[in-house]
């Protein structure tokens, strides 16, 4: 158990050391400003590593699991309708507690100038999510080929980039790129593996992937019609 722990922290040390090495290097030797407190930010390394390797455990024993023994379960509904109302109100739930949303809501209200309210935002990516894995759910359920869902999406948010104001477009984009976080990708694709791997006739490496694209592409249109109706 011990040798365990402590073979998994050293692996996650793996990822994080270099990277805080190189960034080290950078400032000292090519930006040559010198480390501010060097034992805080040996600490906070170490803190790093531990968050990121109790948070990796976290998924394995706890989210990922449950969300694929919901998935595998849901047939159990018999309702294909409630299994989308279900999908939708996760997929719109776990976004909320996306904490790189919250942070890009309050960048986007203060350069703003309150123009454009943090909650307005967060809400409307949500809704996104919360379409885009109901999607996810139509196609393993009915066996969409995933292009013929995509591609639509694509050009919607194509047709309504050109017509939302420029400054919502790139906002738009970048919140579809923050709904792949912490809390939104496990439990998900967990949700849609596990589904997909019950429905007779269903292959969970074509129907059970493709559900995080959906909900990144899904916030990207309801953002650029929150631009156009509120011409941001």
């Amino acid at each position: 158990m011990v040798m365990n722990l402590v073979k998994g922290i050293l692996l996650t040390a793996r990822d994080i050391v270099p990277i805080s090495l190189f960034l080290i290097v950078f400032q000292v030797f090519i930006l040559k400003s010198p480390i501010g407190d060097i034992k805080s930010l040996i600490f906070g390394i170490a803190l790093s590593i531990l968050g990121l390797y109790l948070f990796i455990k976290g998924l394995e024993y706890g989210l990922m699991p449950l969300g694929s023994s919901v998935g595998a379960n849901l047939p159990l509904l018999n309702n294909k309708a409630l299994i989308i109302i279900f999908a939708f109100i996760l997929g719109y739930t776990t976004t909320l507690a996306e904490p790189a949303l919250a942070s890009l809501a309050m960048e986007i209200e203060e350069l703003s100038v309150g123009t454009m309210n943090n909650r307005w935002l967060i809400h409307a990516v949500a809704l996104g999510v919360g379409i885009g894995i109901s999607l996810g759910m139509v196609k393993i359920m009915y066996k969409i080929p995933y292009t013929h869902i995509i591609i639509p999406m694509v050009l919607l948010a194509a047709i309504l980039a050109y017509f939302a104001p420029d400054n919502i477009t790139g906002i738009a984009f970048d919140s579809g790129g923050v709904t792949t976080g912490p809390v939104t990708v496990p439990l998900n694709m967990a949700l849609a593996i596990g589904l997909s791997s019950v429905i007779g006739g269903s292959d969970p490496l074509i129907q059970g992937f493709g559900i995080i694209g959906l909900a990144s592409i899904t916030p990207i249109i309801t953002v650029l019609l929150l631009g156009i109706i509120v011409r941001f």
